[in-house]
């Protein structure tokens, strides 16, 4: 079921009803009937593996338990090497056994070995990354001693597939959203207000910017060796504010739709392109996975403070982990070990930490220091992510090559795009006017927050419609959600 979906459009008002007018007297009632419009919700994508999501969510619950009883440590490591080894081990069926089976017989088939392995034809469960990491937090916070184990199955089990999230995040923390799910919790109109403001916001970069924007990236993905650099190059830009507006765009409308059930989720972006460096854009950038990678992964290595040596060492573990994470391809790990490179320098140097404050915060233009910064770090943003568009290596390679040909001084005329240059001028003049709200409302959680707040209502009410009338006007084919294939 797609949020920019009929359905959806359905499903959402008839559990909202049943959730505020029919159990709202009980809290019982209240999360088993989230937990049965999850479970509902998921089963619309492809039921049949509801088992597993039930299987991964009662492995964690009973593992949480009999780690916090452990008597001692090596029962304490047994059962939570256990659920790792566990949900990992189905991640890897999963998602990555046919990628590495794949790398490893052409690896002997260039030294002249035959094998008997074979790919497994199998469907790659939606959201299974995204599952699969709240579990893990929830085990690891317990034997670190951060949260203690949860002892209502329905309560762990809205935590694990609350419907929101579900499929492609925000990825939560058993200390952040468990307590949410077992309080009692009434209905605020201002929390509700806001959450339709974000949905809002939310629908516009999905539907007008990402759908749209994805159409010419396909189209110049897949034909750049007839196109000059200076369309490639675009291309390149429009994918970077695609996947952003996509993903970004997702997580808007969980959240908004979290808050009119009364639960507050994770924030998952801060607005990462207006970001000064590359560090900060990763603080800025799908945040509940770098926190996780970081809280998880990196500081139980050491994490910076440890020699040069182990911080260079630390720091590629996390961004190729964060690659592989993302699927089974050589793009995704080449990507992430780039995105490692760029920010190499800030690690050696320690200077990671220098942009942790709002970019040029109360004033309506930034410096001139800040605005190259922001355009450095958005170039190699956009140079690592035509790497993880690219559908291999060699076509990465030679896509990153035209762009820096001398084709790239050839001006791009309108006969080089479908609908010509009337489409392409509007939607570019749609994501410059994206970019001006973005850039407005940079100290807001989103955009339009706080937009209109001490206006009149017809005035509030005239900015939503036009928002409204742009997503409608620019709809076109549905694109599935990026990060639905991770």
């Amino acid at each position: 079921m797609l949020f920019n979906s009929l359905s959806f459009a359905i499903f959402l008002p008839i559990v909202f009803i049943l959730y505020w007018f029919v159990t709202n007297k009980s809290l019982k009632l209240q999360n088993l009937l989230l937990l049965a419009s999850s479970y509902f919700f998921y089963a619309c994508w492809d039921y049949r593996f509801l088992f597993l999501l039930a299987f991964s969510t009662f492995l964690d619950f009973y593992t949480g338990q009999r780690i916090y009883a452990a008597e001692n440590k090596a029962s304490k490591k047994f059962w939570l090497w256990l659920s790792v080894g566990i949900n990992v081990g189905l991640l890897g069926v999963f998602k990555y056994y046919n990628f590495f089976a794949g790398s490893f017989i052409d690896l002997l088939s260039e030294f002249g070995v035959k094998t008997t392995f074979s790919a497994l034809n199998i469907l790659l469960p939606v959201g299974i990354s995204f599952y699969t990491f709240h579990g893990l937090s929830y085990v690891f916070d317990i034997s670190n001693g951060k949260t203690k184990p949860c002892y209502q199955f329905v309560d762990y089990a809205v935590f694990v597939s609350f419907f929101p999230l579900l499929v492609a995040g925000p990825i939560e923390r058993a200390t952040h959203l468990l307590p949410q799910i077992q309080k009692e919790r009434s209905f605020s109109y201002a929390q509700a207000v806001n959450g339709m403001r974000q949905i809002l916001w939310g629908y516009f970069k999905k539907v007008a910017i990402a759908d749209n924007c994805a159409e010419y990236v396909t189209m110049i993905f897949n034909n750049y060796q007839h196109y000059p650099g200076s369309v490639v190059l675009m291309g390149a830009v429009l994918f970077t504010i695609e996947v952003y507006c996509d993903f970004s765009g997702y997580s808007d409308i969980a959240l908004g739709v979290a808050r009119l059930f009364g639960i507050e989720l994770l924030r998952n972006f801060a607005f990462p392109f207006f970001s000064r460096s590359i560090a900060e854009f990763w603080r800025r950038w799908h945040i509940s996975l770098s926190s996780w990678f970081k809280d998880y992964v990196y500081i139980p290595l050491g994490g910076s403070k440890v020699s040069a040596w182990k911080r260079v060492r630390n720091t590629f573990i996390i961004f190729l982990l964060s690659g592989i994470w993302h699927g089974a391809s050589w793009t995704y790990v080449i990507w992430g070990a780039l995105s490692a490179l760029f920010i190499m320098p800030s690690i050696l140097m320690k200077s990671n930490r220098t942009y942790t404050d709002i970019v040029a915060k109360g004033k309506l233009f930034p410096t001139f220091d800040e605005l190259w910064r922001m355009a450095l770090t958005f170039a190699l943003t956009v140079l690592s992510l035509a790497i993880f568009r690219s559908s291999d290596i060699v076509n990465a390679f030679y896509f990153i090559g035209r762009i820096f040909s001398s084709s790239i001084l050839v001006k791009p005329t309108g006969e080089m795009f479908m609908g010509g240059s009337v489409h392409i001028l509007f939607l570019l003049a749609v994501v410059t006017l994206f970019m001006m709200m973005e850039w407005l409302g940079r100290e807001n959680k989103f955009a339009i927050e706080t937009t209109g707040d001490r206006k009149p209502r017809p005035v509030r009410w005239a900015f939503y419609l036009v928002i409204v009338m742009l997503t409608f006007y620019m709809t076109g084919v549905p694109q599935q959600f990026v990060y639905f294939q991770f």
